[in-house]
């Protein structure tokens, strides 16, 4: 008898069975919990993924327009409808929609993540404070979910199995411009009184900067109107950025950095090749991103070369002329008046083409588009291009072309926007503080502009080291169109939108 219960006792067979009773509730248990987890993990992706493509379609029509907030709750409404599943009722999927999210817009964001959004970043007056707005904060509604593991999640006193997910995404739009010079230029229509200044944007707009002259210097370190800086760059030479019309970075379209420190030779030597001058340790480039415009007229003498540039004063009338300078220069704005009749090229056109009177050229970039005003300098430079013009000889001693012969590279690439450059405009009297050194402005937009002659020394002994230290002569240009919902649009392919997930 002893010996059959000691058998009974040390009999192991059957053992598996007796543990896997045991363990079986646990098992089930464990396996209910992660197809809650599971659950509960894909119901807060779905969740979560709808408000990240909320966050980002919003986020995207933050571009500082006065508009701006209309528009993102447009797409809000209209653009995005994720599918979500495993919420309490949810037999099919369930559409996350606007109705099911909150939104507010801010105009900042604390500097640490882990930071809660402060109320000072919060625009609390959408009317006025669309400009301002740059990020957007989606909010999903919490939704209910039933767990199947018969234990309460819920943190309160209810004793059901139930528990609420929701999800939070932040996003935010940022625009650079990529292709555009390292240079600022004062707003020449800023003035002293907020009240009677006016953007850039709607200067243009409204015809202001129309065919007028505007004359830029680097004077001193505290820049004003009719005066232009220098910005930070990824570029080895700043020479390298005004001759290939890009600034080796791009700059964000709220924030720039100003620069000091550099020769201005170098800016002068580097806008000249678009005139097909190519000076000091330019001579015998060929790189095509030094290539002239397909208009190189500038009213050379007949001692100038492809490395100096001298302006033909014989006559009168002088035997080259380029493309005239205004009349009624104001030093406190940096600009001539407009441009007020067809007389103003008479003798322009006379002298370059053989004697003829002058076609009365539509003003076709007239941003109004009152195409009976005068012509602007940059409509006139289009005019000759597609007109078969630029051949036109002027009269001895000079007879000069506007035919571009010094580029030593394939001159078949000349091109008639090589004498357009982008730059930032930025409100000088109100940052003059803030631009004497490497320090960050807000610009107050990007203007496209014409070159209308090359580059001269003060004193003429300094062309030939023309990238030295000698005085400069302001750069002569004229506005052809600016950013924004104001300008004509070509300034668009330069601009690139972004827009990321910031939480």
């Amino acid at each position: 008898m002893l010996r059959l219960l000691r058998e009974f006792w040390n009999d192991q067979r059957g053992i598996a069975m007796i543990l896997v009773a045991i363990m079986l509730p646990a098992l089930i248990g464990f396996a209910v919990l992660m197809i809650d987890m599971s659950r509960a993990g894909n119901l807060h992706n779905d969740l979560q993924k709808g408000a990240d493509a909320m966050a980002l379609a919003t986020a995207g029509e933050l571009d500082g327009r006065s508009d701006s907030i209309i528009r993102a709750d447009r797409a809000l409404a209209n653009l995005i409808a994720n599918k979500y599943q495993f919420a309490n009722g949810a037999d099919v999927p369930t559409i996350l929609a606007r109705a099911g999210v909150t939104r507010r817009y801010l105009r900042s964001l604390p500097p640490s993540d882990d930071d809660a959004i402060r109320a000072a970043d919060v625009i609390t007056d959408e009317v006025t404070g669309a400009k301002e707005a740059q990020f957007v904060e989606i909010r999903v509604t919490p939704v209910g979910f039933s767990a199947i593991f018969p234990v309460s999640f819920n943190t309160g006193n209810s004793a059901d199995n139930s528990f609420n997910i929701g999800a939070i995404a932040v996003a935010g739009f940022t625009q650079t411009i990529c292709e555009t010079v390292p240079l600022f230029m004062c707003n020449p229509f800023e003035t002293d009184t907020p009240a009677t200044s006016k953007t850039i944007q709607q200067a243009f707009a409204d015809g202001d900067t129309y065919s007028r002259e505007l004359r830029v210097l680097k004077v001193d370190s505290n820049p004003g109107p009719g005066n232009f800086g220098l910005l930070q760059n990824g570029l080895q030479s700043i020479q390298d950025g005004m001759a290939r019309g890009t600034a080796g970075t791009c700059y964000n379209r709220n924030s720039i950095t100003t620069k000091t420190g550099v020769t201005f030779g170098q800016v002068n030597t580097g806008l000249n090749v678009r005139f097909d001058l190519y000076q000091g340790s330019l001579k015998s480039i060929k790189d095509n991103g030094y290539r002239p415009a397909s208009n190189v007229r500038k009213g050379a003498d007949k001692t100038s070369n492809c490395n100096k540039y001298v302006m033909a004063t014989d006559g009168p009338p002088p035997s080259a002329m380029a493309l005239p300078p205004g009349t009624g220069y104001d030093s406190s704005t940096g600009m001539t008046a407009p441009i007020s009749s067809n007389t103003f090229w008479d003798s322009y056109w006379s002298i370059n083409h053989n004697g003829a009177a002058y076609p009365s050229i539509p003003s076709t970039s007239n941003p109004t588009g009152d195409t009976t005003k005068p012509a602007s300098r940059y409509d006139v430079y289009m005019y000759e291009i597609n007109n078969d013009k630029v051949k036109d000889a002027s009269p001895a001693p000079s007879k000069e072309k506007g035919t571009p012969s010094c580029f030593k590279g394939d001159l078949t690439k000349a091109d008639p926007s090589r004498r357009l450059i982008n730059l930032a405009i930025v409100d000088c009297k109100a940052n003059q503080a803030r631009l004497n050194g490497h320090t960050q402005v807000k610009p107050d937009g990007y203007a496209s502009v014409f070159l209308i002659s090359p580059v001269q020394k003060q004193d003429p002994k300094d062309e030939d080291n023309p990238e030295g230290t000698g005085a400069e002569k302001p750069i002569s240009l004229e506005i052809v169109d600016v950013d924004g919902p104001l300008g004509n649009g070509t300034l668009d392919n330069a601009l690139r939108n972004e827009v990321q997930l910031y939480r």
